[in-house]
């Protein structure tokens, strides 16, 4: 018989909105590719910060 395996509710709430496959899918790639893949994100993230800066000193001048 099996001894019953305790499942915290707070993280059983967590885990239903983790979407597996991508984690899966990500975890397919090698480290390089993975590292590509976020400092291509990361680069994004700071052309949009730069652009929210431009525009706000657009808007303030």
């Amino acid at each position: 018989m099996k001894p019953k395996v305790y499942r915290d509710p707070v993280v059983e709430a967590y885990l239903a909105g983790v979407d597996r496959t991508l984690l899966r899918e990500n975890l397919k790639l090698t480290f390089e590719q993975r590292a590509r893949k976020h400092f291509g994100v990361l680069q994004a993230v700071e052309e949009l910060r730069r652009a929210g800066k431009k525009l706000r000193q657009a808007r303030s001048a």
